[in-house]
């Protein structure tokens, strides 16, 4: 996340080696595989070490203990999807028509949220308060408004940014996926209509 002041646990910090920052890179995909196959719930320290072919001494190092391990995870997910939608290829990235890009930047969430949505909800209550001011939530605010303005919206662009991005709530799309049966297609689909409508007006 694009945050300000200390890193978090298991962050690479300004000094940090470019060995030591590969070997953490190397690490959070690991951990990241390991969610996706097997849930977050699978994600233990030792499991880590073990997928990574490292020794246990080495996870607890370089991310303290298991809760710091998910929000330096959690941090490398996060800067993935920001630098997918701001500069990989098209539609998600830029080069598309701004409603393309909208319907790809939903879309993608969706994804995430899916297969790692265990950590963003908790992210998003552990942030409480924090959560509609900090960096992260602001990055994706600022994206959601500018193809809003490029597809020639008019109106509480602010507004309608923080509602389009309230139905991408993990807490929202977990209770839809797995209470209400929804699939994820279908939602996405949802999401292209409501997308559509807001920008016809």
């Amino acid at each position: 996340m694009l945050g300000v002041g200390a890193p978090l646990p298991g962050a690479a910090g300004p000094t940090e080696r470019a060995d030591a920052a590969r070997n953490r890179q190397l690490l959070l995909d690991a951990a990241q595989q390991l969610v996706r196959e097997q849930g977050v719930d699978s994600l233990t320290m030792d499991a880590l070490a073990k997928r990574a072919g490292v020794g246990k001494g080495t996870v607890f190092r370089r991310f303290g203990n298991r809760s710091g391990l998910l929000m330096a995870l959690l941090d490398h997910s996060e800067r993935k999807a920001q630098e997918a939608f701001m500069f990989g290829p098209p539609p998600l990235g830029p080069g598309a028509a701004p409603v393309d890009r909208l319907v790809a930047f939903g879309r993608a969430r969706l994804l995430d949220i899916e297969v790692e949505g265990e950590l963003y909800r908790a992210a998003e209550v552990g942030e409480a308060g924090e959560r509609y001011s900090g960096a992260p939530y602001m990055l994706l605010k600022a994206h959601v408004s500018m193809l809003l303005r490029q597809a020639g919206m008019s109106g509480e662009i602010a507004l309608t940014a923080d509602s389009l991005l309230a139905s991408l709530s993990a807490a929202l799309i977990m209770h839809q996926l797995r209470a209400q049966g929804y699939t994820r297609e279908q939602i996405g689909d949802n999401w292209e209509a409501i997308v559509r409508r807001v920008v016809t007006g």
